[in-house]
């Protein structure tokens, strides 16, 4: 579960991350806190977050249920293609909000594999 442990701080300090790149936008494109839009680059940051946080929601428990009645390792592996999805979709996304979809699709790929692993290995230690 060590390997579980990693991957979900890896999640959380890229979320940091792009936290931190709304922040900078805020200052760079004069955004002032609570404004949420304004500036098209800002809105990109900003939504490359909230997005990562809402994706966020399902991953991690999905995460940690594929740990623990799966596989540990092979969790942490598809946890880590979700990592590299969000990576992707933020690249696609502040360059043209239209180029978010292969990231988006390759982090959900991952999200629902570990979903659905997750549900059956409860469902099978269950029976």
């Amino acid at each position: 579960m060590e390997a579980i442990a990693i991957v979900t701080v890896l999640a959380l300090i890229q979320f940091f991350i792009f936290s931190m790149d709304v922040g900078k936008a805020r200052v760079k494109y004069g955004v002032s806190a609570p404004s949420i839009s304004g500036n098209p680059e800002f809105e990109r940051a900003f939504r490359v977050q909230q997005n990562t946080l809402e994706q966020l929601i399902q991953f991690l428990p999905a995460l940690w249920m594929f740990g623990y009645y799966v596989h540990a390792l092979w969790g942490a592996a598809i946890g880590v293609v979700f990592i590299i999805g969000r990576f992707v979709y933020r690249a696609g996304y502040l360059q043209d909000p239209s180029q978010r979809g292969k990231g988006f699709m390759i982090g959900m790929a991952a999200s629902s594999i570990l979903l659905l692993g997750g549900l059956i290995g409860a469902v099978m230690n269950l029976l």
